[in-house]
């Protein structure tokens, strides 16, 4: 064995001793300090109106899903946001529609920043801002929080997708709802994680169409968790959390669809088996689509009949949308961008986006005040 003062004692095996930068972070490349919580939120602070607005809306759409607010929540909204600025030029159409619909919908902006990927690719805006790998991520991070603060200095709600543990605490004040995507509803660490977030959290079911994940999830969160993180200072911390009442399904298809009537009444019996509210969120893109975007609008209109005949669980809605319509791919050094297309899922155009939400607005009008969900 070696001895305390570094010595090897006799007859042992030299090779196989390893100094600590063998041991330790082997694969590690390189080690960046990010800013801390508190200097990125120094540095962009949430004004007090702001703060205000935010909370009023996480009351009103938990009031939604508690059946005491009659309206939809639709998350509207691109895959992903790579530029801020053509997402801000999205957010001020967006709102203008959100005003003239607000006594049916809800309507709350999908401001997405960062991306799963099955292999590899593009992680989103806080993980690489500049498109190139360079990963500059208190750059990304800096970004995120301004354009988040913006949109709610215009008075829309924001929806994002939890990921990275760590994100929360830069940017979770600033958001009205938040989505656990169907490649993490089953983890642990985002489970614990959604038990002491402050908004609403809706769970989507697997990948390949699996309810009972979510449903898991959904039952897990509610109740009181302890995790590792980070403090606002940067320091590691061990949270504990009182647990998290307000979290719904997403249905978002898998192998096959799973919005329509035969689908939804199965969730409601596996909902109401699990002693939950029977609260569901249908993602008309993603396997309910086919991910063809132009099929959106036409799952959404089956919602809306769903609910136009009596249906009382569907709380709520997702469509995929940018300014123009479908996507296009990073090309380093090819050609630039073009302004207001995604670059990860295909979107739904404005115009349709638009067409869609005033039509929905109009068939439903009527129908959403006589709709009783006060039971739940």
């Amino acid at each position: 064995m070696p001895c305390a003062d570094g010595n090897v004692s006799p007859g042992f095996d030299v090779s196989c001793i390893m100094s600590q930068n063998r041991i330790d972070n082997v694969r590690i490349l390189s080690e960046e300090l990010l800013r801390t919580p508190a200097a990125i939120k120094k540095e962009l602070p949430l004004p007090a109106e702001s703060e205000a607005f935010i909370l009023r809306a996480r009351e009103e759409l938990c009031n939604i899903l508690e059946g005491k607010d009659h309206r939809l929540f639709a998350l509207v909204g691109p895959c992903s946001i790579h530029d801020v600025d053509s997402a801000f030029e999205y957010a001020k159409r967006l709102k203008q529609v959100a005003d003239a619909a607000s006594d049916t919908l809800l309507v709350v902006m999908r401001v997405y920043f960062e991306k799963p990927r099955t292999t590899v690719g593009w992680k989103g805006l806080i993980n690489d801002p500049l498109l190139d790998g360079s990963f500059q991520i208190d750059e990304g991070m800096k970004r995120a929080r301004g354009l988040l603060l913006k949109i709610a200095e215009l008075g829309l709600p924001t929806g994002t997708e939890a990921l990275d543990p760590v994100v929360p605490q830069y940017l979770g004040e600033l958001a009205t709802w938040t989505a656990i995507g169907a490649r993490t509803t089953g983890s642990q660490t985002h489970r614990e994680m959604a038990s002491g977030l402050s908004t609403p959290v809706g769970f989507k079911n697997g990948t390949d169409g699996n309810m009972r994940v979510a449903i898991d999830a959904i039952k897990a969160v509610s109740s009181p968790h302890h995790f590792l993180g980070i403090s606002q200072e940067g320091q590691g911390a061990v949270f504990r959390t009182s647990g998290n009442r307000h979290t719904h399904i997403v249905l978002r298809g898998g192998d096959r669809p799973n919005y329509d009537a035969e689908h939804i009444a199965e969730c409601e019996e596996e909902l109401r088996s699990a002693s939950l509210p029977l609260n569901i969120v249908v993602d008309c893109s993603h396997g309910n689509s086919g991910k063809n975007p132009e099929r959106q609008p036409d799952v959404l209109r089956d919602c809306v009949s769903q609910i136009a005949a009596g249906n009382k669980s569907i709380v709520g809605f997702m469509l995929e949308s940018n300014i123009e319509k479908g996507n296009q791919e990073i090309i380093t050094g090819g050609t630039p961008l073009k302004d207001g297309v995604s670059i990860t899922d295909a979107c739904l155009d404005w115009d349709a986006t638009e067409r869609v939400l005033r039509s929905m607005h109009d068939d439903l009008v009527k129908v959403l005040p006589a709709r009783n969900r006060a039971q739940k």
